[in-house]
């Protein structure tokens, strides 16, 4: 048997149907503007000569960056490798022509010496960056990257949760795309080849 709708479920299903609509004009909106979140941008970081170094520096060839740190015991090295292994996979000129970029999360403990030393073990072309905590904090803010300070196990060394992403930037400075760290050298050397 057939019951009219009460005037409280006119009402809701009023407010649902105007909040649809109101979120479909918005997510149209957006496409029709182009809009995605922007990854990247303006930094200005110290590199392992103890140089200042912004953003421009990288600009004229592709550059892939990883942002971690040297205390991190497995996901950071294994990132690293696999940045320089997919650059290997492009052939013997392919350092000289992509940037390979390292950016600490850990200000308090990554100066430029002890970059230099830990950057060398990935490779000759590796580019090791780090800065005060606030220059650290808007570089990783302007690729989305997380991370926290967590305190060591039985009175360890602190160590950083962070989140681990490979950031393919083509020559002038601009996104392109990401890779996870248990992404294949090949996809990376994939990608990175069609900027050449």
């Amino acid at each position: 048997m057939f019951r009219p709708m009460s005037r409280s479920m006119k009402a809701l299903l009023g407010v649902w149907i105007v909040t649809l609509v109101a979120a479909a004009g918005w997510i149209g909106w957006d496409t029709v503007r182009g809009d995605r979140p922007t990854i990247g941008g303006p930094f200005t970081l110290v590199d392992q000569d103890g140089r200042t170094v912004t953003e421009a520096a990288f600009k004229g060839k592709p550059t892939l960056i990883y942002f971690g740190f040297t205390f991190c015991p497995d996901v950071c090295p294994t990132s690293l490798l696999l940045m320089e292994t997919a650059l290997e996979k492009l052939g013997p000129d392919a350092a000289n022509k992509v940037n390979l970029v390292f950016i600490t999360v850990d200000a308090e403990r990554d100066t430029p010496e002890l970059l230099k030393g830990y950057v060398t073990n990935f490779g000759p072309t590796f580019i090791g960056l780090t800065g005060t905590p606030d220059q650290v904090a808007a570089a990783a803010r302007a690729y989305r990257v997380y991370y926290q300070k967590v305190p060591g196990k039985d009175g360890g060394p602190y160590l950083m949760d962070h989140s681990s992403i490979v950031y393919l930037l083509d020559r002038n400075g601009r996104f392109v795309t990401h890779f996870t760290h248990d992404a294949k050298a090949e996809a990376i050397a994939a990608a990175v080849g069609r900027l050449l």
